[in-house]
C-alpha cells in the first residue's frame, strides 16, 4: 500500500468528480457491493475494502484488485448509499496511470494502449484497412446529407469473427433502404475501455479526434453495434460540447420492423435466450428492444435465463479488462454459459461484441462446444428476411 501525499482525500475525491461522479457520498460499509459483485462467485474481492481506501487516500499499488473491476454497475445499482463506485475505481486508476504509462504487471494492457496511441485500433492494424469487413458489399463512404453513420467498433472492424457482426448489419441496413455510410480509415477507436482502465489523457485525444472527424462530414445521428461505444458517445462524448443523435443497432432494429421496412420471409425454429449486456442494460437502461425484435421472428422460442435484464450476469469484459488476462476458473462467461444451457437454449445471443468475444471463447471449453451456438442480434435477423 502507498499513501498519497499532499491531501491524499483531496485527490481521489477530485478524480471522481471529474469522472462525473458525486464525491459527497461515502461508504456505509454495508458489503452489499460485495455481495452482488460477480468476481465473488470465483474468487475473493472486497469493493468496500477498496472503497474505504480511497476515502482516506490508500492506492493499493501491489495489488491487482484494482484492476479487476469490470465496470458492470451491480454494485452501484445496489448500494443504499449511491456512492458511485465506479467512479472511485476510475479514480484510482488514473492515479496509477500518470501520463498514460501502464504498471509493468499488465504487459497486455500497454501493448493496447499504445497501438490505440500510435494507430487508432487496439491491435496495430493499418487504418486503411478498417473498411476491408465492408468490401464486396454494397457500403458507401458517409458524406454530407448521408442520413445515418454507421460506426461499428474496433472488433467488427477488425476481428474476423465479429466483422460477420459488421456485414450482417449492412446487409441489414441494405434490405431496408437505410441511407447509412461509413467513415473508414477516418475514425479511431472510441476510447471507451482506456478510459475506464485510467487512460485519461488517451481518452481525450481518441475522443477529439472522433469529434473533428465527425463534425468535419457532417455527422449528426450515429449507429453503433456496441454497447460500449454507444454509452461512450451518448454519455461521454457531451463533455466536450457536442451532442449527437445515437442509437443502439437492437433499438433501430426495432423500429425498422415496427415500421414495416423488414419483412420476415423465414422461420427461425431454435431455442433461444438472451443475455443482457452490461452497458446496454445496467447502464443505459435498453431491455425492452431486442428482446421484442427476437419475439417477432416466426418460430424463434425465447427463453429467459434466472439472472436476466437488471439481473444480467456481467461477461467479465468491461472496464479495460477486455485487455487484460483472465486466470482459467475466473471467467463469469463461463457461468453464463452453463445458465443458457441449463434453461435449455440452444442460442445464446446478445448485442456486443465484447460478449460475443468472451462466449466464443468459454464455448470452446465446453465437453461439447457445438451444444451451444453465440450469435448477435443481427445475425440472427439476417438469416430471416
Amino acid at each position: 500500500m502507498e499513501i498519497l501525499p499532499l491531501s491524499p482525500f483531496k485527490v481521489v475525491i477530485d478524480g471522481i468528480k471529474e469522472a462525473g461522479g458525486e464525491a459527497d457520498k461515502f461508504c456505509y460499509q454495508c458489503g452489499k457491493c460485495d455481495t452482488v459483485c460477480p468476481w465473488n462467485r470465483v474468487r475473493k474481492f472486497f469493493i468496500r475494502r477498496m472503497i474505504n481506501q480511497a476515502k482516506f487516500g490508500v492506492v493499493p499499488f501491489e495489488s491487482e484488485d484494482l484492476w479487476l473491476c469490470a465496470t458492470c454497475g451491480n454494485c452501484v445499482q445496489r448500494c443504499p448509499r449511491g456512492v458511485e463506485i465506479i467512479d472511485v475505481m476510475r479514480a484510482m486508476r488514473r492515479i496509477m496511470v500518470p501520463d498514460g504509462v501502464v504498471p509493468a504487471s499488465i504487459p497486455n494492457l500497454r501493448t493496447i494502449m499504445t497501438s490505440l496511441a500510435s494507430v487508432g485500433n487496439p491491435w496495430g492494424q493499418e487504418p486503411n484497412d478498417r473498411a476491408n469487413w465492408a468490401k464486396d458489399l454494397e457500403v458507401k463512404e458517409f458524406g454530407e446529407g448521408t442520413e445515418l453513420l454507421y460506426f461499428p467498433c474496433c472488433y467488427p472492424s477488425y476481428e474476423p469473427r465479429l466483422k460477420k457482426v459488421s456485414q450482417a448489419t449492412a446487409n441489414i441496413l441494405n434490405k431496408a433502404g437505410v441511407d447509412f455510410g461509413i467513415l473508414g480509415s477516418k475514425e479511431n477507436c472510441c476510447g471507451e475501455s482506456v478510459r475506464k482502465a485510467g487512460n485519461e489523457v488517451l481518452f481525450k485525444r481518441l475522443a477529439r479526434e472522433n469529434i473533428k472527424t465527425f463534425i468535419e462530414n457532417g455527422v449528426k445521428k450515429i449507429l453503433l453495434s456496441s454497447p460500449h461505444c454507444y454509452h461512450t458517445f451518448k454519455n461521454e462524448y457531451p463533455e466536450f460540447k457536442v451532442n449527437f443523435e445515437v442509437v443502439h443497432i437492437s433499438q433501430y432494429l426495432f423500429e425498422l420492423i415496427k415500421k414495416g421496412k423488414l419483412k420476415f420471409t423465414k422461420e427461425y425454429g431454435k431455442k433461444v435466450t438472451y443475455h443482457d449486456p452490461c452497458y446496454l442494460g445496467r447502464h443505459n437502461g435498453i431491455y425492452d428492444e431486442p428482446r421484442e425484435v427476437l419475439k417477432r421472428i416466426p418460430g424463434l422460442e425465447l427463453i429467459e435465463m434466472a439472472e436476466s435484464r437488471e439481473e444480467s450476469l456481467c461477461c467479465g469484459m468491461g472496464g479495460g479488462r477486455i485487455w487484460m488476462e483472465t486466470a482459467k476458473g475466473e471467467r463469469f462467461s463461463d457461468l453464463r454459459l452453463e445458465q443458457a444451457i441449463g434453461v435449455g437454449a440452444e442460442v445464446l445471443v446478445t448485442a456486443c461484441p465484447y460478449c460475443i468475444t468472451q462466449f466464443e471463447d468459454s464455448r470452446l471449453t465446453l465437453k461439447d462446444s457445438e451444444v451451444l451456438q453465440i450469435m448477435d442480434i443481427t445475425e440472427i435477423l439476417q438469416e430471416v428476411i
